[in-house]
């Protein structure tokens, strides 16, 4: 149930980000495609740039390795989905050129392939004594003696971006409009005003619903890992050196780290035929679960007499020519203003939220394997209402507030 009321926020947030600019031209509703046209395979690092390094491979050799494997296995099950590569040779390109890639191809999904390392690990195999004067005497001392072993660290991650790049990443989508909501590009900068209070409401919400949905993927991938015997090390936000590229492509993405090539015993699964085949398979199996998912909740809202009425109140109310009256109502139950997600327990009235009037709704969440505590503020009926709030909730300190959906 949990993900059945994911999919329906998150897909009723692209369609109305959809209809917003498309009833400029054509006020029919016209049938939805097929939710992902267009998939994005990044192999990491490449040429002069290889990455992590174990004892005998390289990052870059992986992970071009398993991206040309899982590419092969999408063009031959998903016959419909165009496969766009970053690189499919032994070249760097700089992570800007790979997000633009993906933007240019107006790609609906983003899938980094990476490796993980860590450094060896340090260990006492015994001592040696040193002598070192003090005035005209010697004095004895002992010293351990080192040895450095491979780390046995061993598992796989996947990681979207952090929260703390939601702006990043709003910002990538403004730039990118015209190719996210293919609308025409004039009308598209007419409408993408930074000053109106609409424009902000609409990238706010189509980056929540990316945010939703890549996090659904990555719980899928590390679940088709655990699945083959892999030990998951979780789905997780980054906000790392050489995650960026995440916050700059304007559509759903997701970073996976395969495995740990410092460690001899995962380099060696990691440079196997049978090893790249089995964890390029499993990224697909997610894919394909995750595509299903969104097919089946697509065909139920085109299909279900609400969508026909969320349809007409768009068109007749919300998306009339021009840009959106303000203050008109919205779809379905409003906008919320998501405060902050911590671990923290609050209680109803704690001082932190005095200065907030109304209701304050906490939910509970797991991030990282650790259950934390989220604050929704609000039940705002207008996007002019929301907007007003989330302005008023920054102002008294709550830096990562947005709005999104109730």
């Amino acid at each position: 149930m949990r993900w059945n009321r994911f999919w329906i926020l998150g897909l009723g947030t692209l369609f109305t980000c959809t209809f917003f600019i498309q009833a400029k031209n054509n006020p029919v509703t016209r049938k939805q495609d097929k939710p992902i046209r267009t998939i994005v395979i990044d192999a990491g690092h490449g040429g002069e740039d290889p990455g992590a390094k174990g004892s005998y491979s390289t990052e870059k050799q992986v992970t071009l390795e398993v991206a040309l494997k899982l590419g092969k296995i999408l063009e031959e099950n998903m016959p419909d989905v165009k496969v766009v590569y970053t690189r499919k040779t032994d070249r760097f390109d700089d992570p800007r050129k790979k997000a633009q890639i993906a933007n240019d191809n107006k790609g609906e999904l983003f899938v980094s392939i990476h490796c993980n390392s860590t450094g060896k690990i340090r260990k006492v195999t015994g001592y040696k004594t040193v002598y070192h004067r003090k005035g005209k005497r010697k004095i004895a001392s002992k010293q351990p003696i080192y040895a450095y072993y491979p780390s046995n660290a061993k598992g796989t991650e996947t990681y979207i971006w952090a929260t703390s790049k939601n702006n990043a990443k709003m910002e990538s989508l403004k730039q990118n409009s015209v190719i996210v909501l293919d609308a025409n590009s004039e009308e598209t900068k007419q409408l993408m005003d930074d000053t109106d209070p609409e424009t902000f409401i609409l990238l706010n919400t189509l980056r929540n619903a990316y945010f939703d949905q890549s996090l659904r993927l990555s719980t899928l991938i590390e679940d088709e890992f655990t699945r083959v015997g892999r030990i998951s090390r979780g789905a997780r936000q980054r906000n790392e050196k050489g995650i960026w590229v995440l916050s700059a492509t304007a559509m759903p993405s997701v970073l996976v780290e395969l495995g740990f090539i410092s460690n001899p015993e995962e380099e060696d699964y990691l440079n196997s035929g049978s090893g790249q085949q089995e964890l390029a398979n499993c990224i697909y199996k997610a894919i394909k679960r995750y595509r299903e998912e969104l097919d089946r909740f697509t065909n139920n809202r085109n299909s279900s007499p609400a969508t026909s009425r969320i349809n007409t109140r768009s068109n007749n109310t919300l998306l009339k020519p021009g840009k959106p009256a303000k203050n008109q109502p919205v779809p379905g139950d409003g906008y919320c203003v998501q405060l902050l997600i911590t671990d923290k327990l609050y209680k109803p009235g704690a001082s932190i939220f005095r200065k907030l009037p109304g209701d304050i709704n906490r939910q509970s969440v797991v991030m990282n394997k650790k259950k934390m505590n989220k604050y929704m503020w609000g039940r705002f009926k207008t996007d002019q209402q929301a907007s007003n709030a989330l302005r008023k909730a920054r102002k008294l300190g709550f830096k990562g507030a947005f709005v999104t959906n109730c």
